[in-house]
């Protein structure tokens, strides 16, 4: 993650570089965007892999205000599921703990956009160019897995790994905030129209969009504190070390690194300011 932030912060550095000061006076525009794609998510159960999750389609829209060619800010919503399975890991070891989610994210975020070249909206001389961004962003979450009988179930009320109901280990936040980063590429179609492709990785404060953090608990104390359902999420494990009678104490995840979750997204934009004249400044 740090890796992405640092490369991000040195081609904006870069990008601002060629702004020349005349730029700066031209007139602003503004625009607004539909978006359509696919959402992913690096945690516990799927740790690296940004196509290793099972896809469902993410929408969403968004208003642009450029500042000149090189700089705008970008008001945008998101709404997109996640999910993923165990068993669909190469890993042996999760394959063993057989645990699965989906999560259902919905986003607003504030964004700063800079084009590499200059790019206005309609201008034929101003056919394609990439961008970078980087904001803040609220959302929410509500992880919810799968019982025997098919049936889907919010997590975060049955206390998998103790919170609300183990001393000291309060319930998870459904929302929050998160430092959304990306970068893409925007092209004019027309004269009021543009087409745009974009990848976004937010950096979350959560290790539980997927429900899963840290140990095992007691088998015995969950069903009693929170019943057989919750006992069922809790722990799948297929089958127990030798010589273990009880999966309490065992690594259920890692909660030294919290969760990301991102967008890969197509979307048509459309000009909403006054139409440019024929030298192109508004």
């Amino acid at each position: 993650m740090k890796s992405y932030i640092y490369f991000l912060f040195i081609s904006l550095i870069t990008a601002i570089q060629p702004v020349s000061i005349a730029q700066t006076f031209q007139s602003s525009s503004k625009e607004i965007g539909y978006q359509i794609g696919t959402s992913y998510y690096l945690g516990d159960l799927n740790p690296k892999n940004p196509l290793g999750g099972r896809q469902h389609v993410t929408q969403g829209g968004y208003y642009r205000h450029h500042f000149n060619s090189r700089v705008g800010v970008r008001l945008q919503l998101l709404q997109g599921v996640v999910e993923a399975w165990d068993e669909d890991s190469e890993n042996g070891w999760a394959q063993n703990r057989n645990l699965h989610v989906r999560n259902k994210i919905v986003e607003f975020s504030v964004s700063g956009e800079i084009n590499y070249i200059d790019h206005v909206m309609g201008d034929p001389g101003d056919r394609l160019t990439g961008y970078l961004s980087a904001g803040i962003a609220y959302f929410t979450h509500d992880p919810e897995a799968q019982d025997s009988y098919g049936n889907w179930h919010p997590l975060q009320p049955l206390g998998t790994e103790g919170q609300g109901w183990v001393l000291d280990n309060n319930p998870y936040k459904l929302s929050g905030l998160a430092i959304p980063i990306g970068m893409g590429f925007k092209m004019n179609v027309g004269p009021a129209i543009a087409f745009q492709i974009e990848w976004g990785l937010r950096k979350t404060w959560t290790d539980y969009l997927d429900d899963v953090s840290r140990s095992y608990v007691s088998p015995v104390e969950i069903r009693q504190s929170r019943g057989d359902l919750a006992f069922e999420m809790a722990d799948r494990i297929l089958a127990l070390p030798e010589g273990v009678s009880s999966a309490e104490g065992l690594q259920r995840g890692d909660p030294g690194l919290d969760d990301k979750y991102g967008y890969f997204l197509a979307s048509i934009a459309f000009r909403v300011s006054k139409k440019p004249t024929s030298c192109w400044n508004q």
